[in-house]
């Protein structure tokens, strides 16, 4: 009970702790694990902290494989449950702005290479994705969220936006499409105690080449990947 009352507290400590380390750590001259450290670390911790259970069946991806990650979002809960599920797969995340302007935690996601994507600025937003683009082609999985906030509505998927369909195309990565059940019942937008009873499912679906389609098809890709991963989440959500 006291870890579901204090967890949002204890996850403040424990980001502000590994937001402080990760700036430490120079970009230039640290290894790509060196680099990668800390974040996979608040994973772990927050993780662990919130007590819960995470079944994941990750198909066909390559625990050390790069790929662009495409995941419904309900919860802050689905960034540490991915950096967890995907700690192989050297992930960043293409967040918006208003996170990149938290004070010290958001100075450390600039820092540790996640993606800023400013939406009230159409020119800074198309350079936001050219910059997700170059960071996947230097080795970089970016993951993205392409209903753009954390969804309250439980029962579907929300509306896709284009943005990380643009992302995926001219990366030319395989995509690889993540359902996440449940973290919005744990802890959703705005809730300060968590119930860790329900079980986090996350499944990936089979992977898509991107040859599949072209940047003049991303409006179908959208249309028709949001299609394929609404149908797999209800499955997932009949699984309870």
């Amino acid at each position: 009970m006291l870890r579901r009352i204090f967890f949002v507290l204890n996850l403040w400590i424990v980001t502000v702790y590994y937001s402080w380390k990760s700036m430490k750590v120079d970009p230039v001259t640290s290894t790509p694990e060196e680099y990668d450290r800390w974040g996979l670390a608040w994973g772990r911790a927050a993780v662990k902290l919130s007590g819960i259970k995470i079944e994941a069946d990750m198909g066909d991806v390559d625990p050390t494989g790069h790929y662009v990650f495409i995941c419904n979002h309900q919860s802050n809960l689905d960034i540490p449950v991915l950096f967890d599920i995907l700690k192989g797969n050297r992930i960043r995340f293409v967040a918006k702005k208003s996170l990149f302007d938290i004070p010290i935690y958001g100075k450390a996601l600039a820092h540790s290479g996640h993606i800023c994507v400013d939406r009230e600025n159409r020119r800074a937003a198309m350079k936001s994705l050219n910059e997700a683009v170059e960071a996947a082609k230097g080795g970089i999985s970016p993951v993205i969220f392409p209903e753009g906030t954390r969804n309250l509505n439980l029962e579907d998927l929300m509306e896709f936006k284009v943005g990380g369909m643009i992302i995926a195309l001219k990366s030319g990565l395989p995509v690889v499409p993540i359902v996440m059940t449940n973290t919005g019942l744990i802890m959703g937008k705005g809730q300060l105690v968590i119930d860790n009873r329900p079980v986090v499912r996350v499944k990936a679906l089979p992977i898509i080449n991107p040859s599949d389609y072209t940047l003049k098809d991303r409006e179908k890709f959208k249309d028709d990947l949001r299609k394929k991963m609404s149908a797999a989440y209800r499955e997932l959500l009949a699984q309870g």
